[in-house]
């Protein structure tokens, strides 16, 4: 049975789409079969794979809503091992409806269960947020990866981050686990970066990954193209760094 994995977290721009899509792309590679799940309104995964976000019809917030199934959503991708479930702006209402859904949180889960034995792995992308779509994200999954940046500002959101992970693992998912804190955009050039790092070895060394995320324009460049970094350019230092993350993910999940 494929296990699932959420990247979250509560701050914007931290990398966690880039972060999900290409760690996805990297496992794909790998071998392994991989479903990516958008759960974020601004469907930057959807089209960071190169699908066109107005067209579509199928998408995570009719799931969530149990208008479809999983399986009638599911587009497989031009890159290797690599399906979506899609979203567009339409979740953002969705995540309203949740509310007045009993066992909302569950929505998910209960789409996703239908078809977790037909991957290895299943990768969710959430909004940045704590609201109800990064809960069903939560409550779906067996782990979470955490991407951050290397700042100050970053490490007191990680403190509050894992107080939540910690709530939702009592009350909804005994199960859920912290796969990894994942750094991105690293400058080892810079003094702030190996304090922010040297912070979080202190405090979570058996979470941290070994890879850092480097800042890199080719990883920048690829959402544009609407490819993972490794299609976009193969022999640059972002598409080396995220097939690493991916053996490492292999490793301890």
């Amino acid at each position: 049975m494929g296990k699932i994995i959420t990247f979250a977290n509560q701050k914007g721009g931290v990398g966690k789409t880039t972060s999900a899509v290409n760690v996805a792309a990297s496992l794909g590679i790998l071998g392994k079969k991989v479903l990516i799940a958008d759960l974020d309104p601004q469907g930057n995964s959807t089209s960071g794979v190169g699908i066109a976000k107005k067209s579509l019809k199928n998408t995570t917030a009719e799931i969530l809503m149990g208008n479809i199934k999983a399986t009638d959503a599911i587009i497989k991708t031009k890159f290797e091992n690599l399906s979506i479930i899609p979203a567009n702006i339409s979740l953002a209402g969705s995540e309203l409806d949740l509310f007045s859904i009993e066992h909302g949180e569950r929505c998910l889960k209960n789409a996703l269960d239908e078809v977790k034995e037909e991957y290895d792995y299943i990768i969710i992308d959430c909004p940045p947020s704590l609201g109800m779509l990064t809960l069903n994200s939560l409550v779906a999954s067996d782990g979470v990866i955490v991407p951050m940046q290397c700042e100050f500002y970053a490490l007191e959101g990680l403190s509050q981050l894992m107080i939540t992970i910690g709530k939702i693992k009592q009350q909804y998912n005994p199960s859920l686990f912290v796969c990894g804190i994942l750094v991105t955009m690293y400058n080892g050039r810079l003094v702030l970066s190996m304090q922010v790092i040297s912070e979080l070895k202190k405090h979570y060394s058996d979470k941290l990954f070994k890879t850092t995320v480097s800042r890199n324009v080719r990883l920048s460049e690829a959402p544009g193209f609407g490819m993972p970094v490794y299609y976009h350019d193969k022999h640059s230092k972002g598409s080396a760094e995220y097939l690493e993350v991916a053996r490492e993910l292999i490793e301890r999940i």
